[in-house]
């Protein structure tokens, strides 16, 4: 079978993952294709630092603030999504450019989802509806009555995964620790991917994650948070739990002052890298690592090997 070609780019919030991206696709006649679970939904872009107008103009993108607040993304569910982008990438002769720092997302794409059933929305939504009504820790008690192998490994805040739990037992019968255990869906045969990661230097990452959130602030990104929350989005709706959300919601509602919010906003993102960094070393093995920091990237290497990557059958 006649692989296309994909190219990957992983790595932690603040590396220049989409930077990377944008020169990739402008060298190579490529198309973004988002691989992050936050950016993925339409609202909080400066937030989740989604790429402005600008850098879209230069090359297209997909996946981007393409959910509605009522809408949620599993892995299984990207992984779909970002298949049919990357076919109707390749419809044009393009190349893909799959980005993101959502490790399970690109895992899921390279090397196949376990075989998840696909549970009614009815059930979702009534478990959610129970969520508002009883709270995390109630379906957690729950959960664990039913499936304490799942729940022994969940939060009791945790209300995204506790209710995903919940919904695939109520369906099925089965734990999702059960389910997790079975056989993976198969790779993509007609594909064959390119792998890197940016992994810079960690004081030089750290810098970068201070100035983006310093950036979000100065752009308006509290007044971002305070329009959605006007919405009065669900309790399980993901964007809550986003890097800086939390701090700014704690300073809208004044329980801390500003400087307490960046203080706070720059240490969540610093440790939401660290995490990532760590998972990209233990979990991703690509085939190009780039361990400067942005600006001292050697380019010429980088095209020869995609370049020699592209021209390979």
């Amino acid at each position: 079978m006649n692989q296309k070609p994909v190219i990957v780019i992983g790595g932690p919030t603040a590396s220049g993952k989409s930077a990377m991206a944008l020169a990739l696709a402008r060298e190579f006649a490529g198309e973004i294709v988002n691989a992050d679970s936050m950016q993925i939904y339409e609202d909080l872009p400066l937030v989740t630092a989604r790429p402005d107008p600008l850098e879209t103009a230069l090359a297209p993108h997909h996946l981007y603030g393409v959910l509605s607040m009522q809408q949620r993304c599993s892995a299984g569910e990207w992984r779909d999504l970002a298949l049919e982008a990357i076919r109707d990438v390749q419809s044009r002769h393009h190349i893909p450019i799959v980005v993101g720092g959502t490790g399970l997302y690109l895992k899921a794409l390279m090397s196949g989802l376990h075989d998840m059933p696909v549970v009614p929305a009815d059930i979702r939504d009534g478990l959610n509806r129970r969520l508002e009504k009883e709270g995390a820790p109630a379906l957690h008690a729950e959960l664990a009555s039913v499936d304490p192998e799942t729940a022994g490994g969940l939060n009791q805040g945790d209300a995204q995964r506790i209710v995903r739990a919940l919904e695939i037992f109520n369906h099925t019968g089965r734990g999702l620790r059960s389910w997790q255990a079975g056989e993976l869906d198969d790779a993509p045969a007609d594909l064959r991917f390119s792998t890197l990661t940016l992994l810079p230097p960690r004081e030089h990452l750290y810098a970068a994650a201070n100035d983006r959130f310093d950036g979000m602030l100065d752009n308006g990104a509290v007044e971002e948070v305070a329009a959605l929350m006007d919405r009065s989005p669900a309790k399980d709706f993901p964007l809550l739990k986003a890097v800086g959300v939390p701090p700014i919601r704690a300073y809208l509602g004044d329980e801390i002052d500003r400087e307490r919010m960046k203080e706070l906003g720059k240490r969540d993102t610093r440790r939401y890298a660290k995490r990532q960094m760590t998972w990209f070393r233990r979990q991703f093995v690509p085939e190009m690592v780039v361990e400067t920091k942005y600006s001292e990237i050697k380019w010429d290497k980088i095209f020869s090997e995609i370049r020699n990557f592209l021209l390979t059958d």
